[in-house]
């Protein structure tokens, strides 16, 4: 259904460093910089992050939140750590498995450092 997300940061090599480790916990390889941007390739879509064209501060989404899939419930816990570890704020619930009307998920939730929504979800 997508072909790409784009979020904005007002530090793009903070940026960088924090999705490298957050996104190396699920095999894809560090970001490549292209300008004012930072692309994450995969064959099923594409992550990236930019600071903003119009030359304004990033600001993040109120009530978005972007899901990266996680192989397993350890995939997510690793996910979570490498965030918390690269400037990133747990939040919600600690990581864990929730019941909901889709089926058992295990879900991880942080605030990476520009405050974008971003979860850890594992279909259980």
């Amino acid at each position: 259904m997508f072909s790409h997300v784009m979020i904005g940061t007002n530090d793009l090599d903070r940026a960088k460093g924090f999705y490298d480790a957050v996104l190396g916990t699920l095999g894809i390889g560090p970001g490549f910089v292209d300008r004012h941007r930072v692309f994450y390739m995969t064959p099923t879509g594409v992550f990236a992050v930019s600071l903003p064209i119009d030359g304004q501060p990033a600001t993040h989404a109120n009530g978005g939140t972007i899901g990266f899939a996680c192989a397993s419930p350890e995939q997510a816990d690793a996910w979570h750590a490498a965030g918390v570890a690269n400037g990133g704020t747990s939040i919600e619930d600690p990581p864990g498995p929730r019941e909901g009307p889709t089926g058992k998920l295990y879900l991880a939730y942080l605030r990476d450092p520009d405050g974008n929504k971003i979860c850890g979800l594992h279909r259980m």
